[in-house]
């Protein structure tokens, strides 16, 4: 799949989309990439994310069915889709490629 490149942010929300499988929505995934990167994440900022990976056809979403007497709006869960899996493997190896070139980085700091 040539020309399918994530940016960092939009495969931290893929990735987050694969490791939840079942219960990825907004607010899991927002604390799975916070908890994983340590970076803070705004939910403006991954919703806007994961609306311009839709458009893109990577990911599905798809809003729940509320339960009875649930209040607030229904969980939208988000999926990939096959196109979706083949940008994360193909960022993901390249990304692998670039790491072996400066593998000094992945070795321990003497001392340590």
């Amino acid at each position: 799949m040539t020309g399918t490149f994530l940016a960092e942010f939009e495969l931290y929300v893929m990735l987050a989309a694969a490791g939840l499988r079942d219960g990825a929505y907004g607010a899991a995934m927002r604390q799975e990439i916070e908890e994983r990167t340590g970076r803070p994440v705004s939910i403006g900022a991954l919703y806007a994310t994961l609306g311009r990976l839709e458009e893109k056809g990577l990911v599905e979403r798809e809003a729940e069915d509320p339960e009875p007497g649930q209040r607030g709006r229904p969980r939208k869960y988000c999926r990939l889709t096959p196109a979706g899996e083949e940008a994360v493997r193909h960022s993901t190896e390249k990304l692998r490629r670039m790491m072996e070139g400066a593998s000094w980085l992945t070795r321990p700091a003497e001392g340590q």
